[in-house]
């Protein structure tokens, strides 16, 4: 075994003497010791763990006059006494073996921790049963590998991560990228995460690399998009933290339609793209029951809230009977019929109520509900296809779900995140998932849960997950720029924290004063790849690195595959249905939908697509939704195209 490396010595003076907790060490001018550093206090069998958290240095002379009048007033002159200098740091307690009895600290020799003492130190007695690397502690020339304990990240000790820093600098997208690698790589159980990508293309390319094999197909397109891999000092911090490097392996993506219903509101637009992209769509089934998301708080009272009740109970999804005539309530049309039907039964036998709701609660409800299709295009269906994450089915161990909300609006935004959100807490706690662990990743959380008065069911929804979550194996995951601006118990109830570079302004806060000013002013100047870690098992902050992730970065994703503009319907069809069947043709797909109304063709195709038993043959299944023509009248895409003989090589409908 090598030996640990003495640097110093433990010194107790009256003034400032050493406590059970914090000691004082003067070290050598060669010695590599900083703020963070982890030291180690030898004496007899007493062994003390601790980490630098100040240092000052100074010389015997009485004031900055002596040196000058040394110097003659000339800073490159040599003093004709050399002064000694000597560097003290203050140290605070770790951990102390044995633990008892607890006395201060003896002055003793200090040494540099190695791989071992960085271990002990952090009471990492775990790493090997349910150890996640999150980094690498520098301890002189050496990386010594950091880990949290899964129980207190995942459950069910403790749950949630939480992560501070400024924008651009403190790599909040990139940390939360390398902790599910790791934690794919090492946790013990089944694990899933639905990403909210919130932020242009912040997470649309979570299955390309950054650094490709060489002689890849895409070699040549990184090179031309100027897209630079990761240093080749990174794949070294992988090896020794034990974690692939590689980009992830199944990565799902939704995103709500635009307004046609057909084109994907998604930057993750280029066919080379199209293979794992999933449209979000749903009908009036699925959001009845989130009304309060689409209300405005003015709407919500306690009259309109037991209308929308009998109509998610009794109404919507059943055969109904007003008056003389019956409806089966399925879609909006059907919902709008049935309160044509109500208010036209009240005005014909003149009564102010239905089933005891008054005539002004169902007119402003009915108007609300009507008006929800066109404030969500896209996102909520006039009829009633509706397009979903694999619920039915199930999620799948080590996959990632990737919700794209970044074009929609905050609306919108809020009425996704309520839905799946609670989705997940539905399945996971009558244990039909698939999976046990779920993590959900939420960037922009000043946006979400703000600090001020402001209630939103998001708000409620983190509230709900951060409080509850980790009994259910709801995990979160949560980052944002100011963590003084967050709602404190959604921040509260995250057992780790990590802190990127930030703000001095934000260091000035209140819930920062825990920490030391020499801590603080390091925090200011952080670089790249360089967090700050509490967690449960560390009794003070610590100070790690962690290698980029290989994988494609946001921009430079948009630089290698340019979205493409919004496509015609029929290439939009075609591309979701050569998913399923990569036999089918464009021409194919031409031939079934021309002279056919664009709305029933998007019907069917939405049909199709979400249909969980679907079809060994998809184009055949498609076109069983689709109006019948007359045989006289059905015509071929084929006999209308003047260059189908010798097509187009530019037209991709032209073969």
């Amino acid at each position: 075994m090598t030996p640990l490396t003495l640097i110093g010595k433990v010194v107790a003076i009256e003034n400032k003497p050493s406590t059970a907790y914090s000691f004082n060490f003067w070290a050598s001018d060669d010695s590599k010791v900083g703020i963070g550093t982890l030291v180690k206090v030898i004496k007899g069998d007493l062994s003390v763990y601790g980490i630098v958290t100040d240092g000052v240095g100074f010389t015997d002379l009485g004031s900055a006059m002596h040196d000058y009048i040394g110097c003659e007033g000339d800073p490159g002159l040599e003093a004709a006494t050399v002064r000694p200098e000597v560097r003290c740091y203050t140290a605070s307690v770790l951990r102390v073996d044995p633990e008892e009895p607890l006395q201060p600290v003896p002055v003793a020799p200090v040494y540099l921790a190695d791989d071992a003492a960085v271990c002990a130190a952090l009471r990492m007695d775990y790493k090997d049963k349910t150890g996640i690397p999150v980094g690498l502690y520098q301890n002189g020339d050496e990386l010594s590998p950091v880990y949290l304990d899964s129980e207190f990240l995942l459950g069910p000790e403790a749950a949630h991560l939480n992560i501070t820093g400024v924008s651009g600098l403190a790599t909040k997208t990139s940390t939360i990228e390398f902790m599910l690698s790791g934690i794919f790589a090492h946790y013990k159980e089944d694990i899933a995460v639905v990403c909210f990508n919130v932020k242009g293309s912040d997470m649309l390319f979570l299955d390309y690399p950054a650094t490709l094999p060489k002689g890849h197909e895409l070699e040549a397109r990184y090179a031309d998009a100027g897209v630079g891999g990761i240093e080749e000092e990174d794949f070294g911090k992988y090896a020794k933290l034990d974690v692939p490097c590689k980009a992830f392996d199944n990565v799902r993506y939704y995103a709500p339609f635009k307004a046609d219903r057909f084109n994907l509101n998604t930057l993750r637009s280029n066919e080379e793209l199209a293979d794992n992209v999933y449209p979000l769509s749903w009908n009036l089934e699925d959001v009845i029951e989130y009304s309060g998301v689409f209300l405005n708080r003015d709407d919500i009272d306690a009259k309109a809230d037991a209308l929308i009740s009998y109509i998610q109970q009794r109404v919507v999804g059943r055969k109904v009977t007003v008056g003389d005539k019956t409806f089966e309530v399925h879609d909006f049309a059907e919902l709008n019929a049935w309160f044509d039907a109500v208010k036209e039964f009240m005005e014909d036998n003149e009564k102010p109520e239905y089933k005891t709701h008054h005539i002004a609660t169902i007119r402003k409800v009915s108007n609300r509900l009507s008006n929800l299709v066109n404030r969500y295009k896209g996102l909520i269906s006039p009829d009633t296809t509706h397009s979903d994450l694999p619920w039915d089915e199930g999620f799948e161990d080590r996959h990632i779900y990737v919700v794209d909300v970044a074009k929609q609006d905050a609306q919108a935004q809020d009425l996704v995140f309520t839905r799946v959100v609670s989705k997940l807490r539905e399945r996971l706690e009558a244990k039909k998932l698939g999976v046990g662990h779920v993590i959900v990743v939420v960037d922009e959380l000043n946006k979400y849960a703000p600090s001020d008065g402001s209630e939103t069911y998001l708000k409620k929804t983190l509230l709900e997950i951060s409080e509850r979550g980790r009994y259910l194996g709801l995990v979160l995951f949560s980052a944002q720029q100011f963590r003084s601006q967050v709602q404190k118990r959604v921040v509260g109830n995250s057992a780790s924290f990590m802190y990127g570079r930030m703000d001095m302004d934000e260091l000035a806060t209140p819930g920062y004063q825990v920490l030391g000013s020499s801590v603080k002013e390091k925090l200011a100047t952080l670089s790249k790849g360089q967090m700050m870690v509490r967690h449960p098992h560390f009794n003070q902050p610590i100070f790690i690195k962690f290698p980029r992730p290989n994988i494609l970065r946001g921009p430079d994703g948009i630089k290698v595959f340019p979205p493409e503009e919004e496509l015609p319907l029929a290439e939009c069809v075609y591309r979701h249905l050569s998913k399923l069947d990569k036999d089918i043709r464009r021409n194919d797909i031409k031939d079934a939908i021309v002279g056919v109304d664009e709305e029933k063709v998007v019907e069917a195709m939405n049909k199709v697509v979400n249909d969980t038993h679907k079809s060994e043959k998809p184009l055949v299944y498609f076109k069983s939704f689709l109006p019948r023509k007359p045989k006289e009248e059905t015509i071929k895409f084929s006999d209308v195209r003047s260059d189908f003989v010798n097509p187009d090589p530019d037209d991709p409908f032209a073969y």
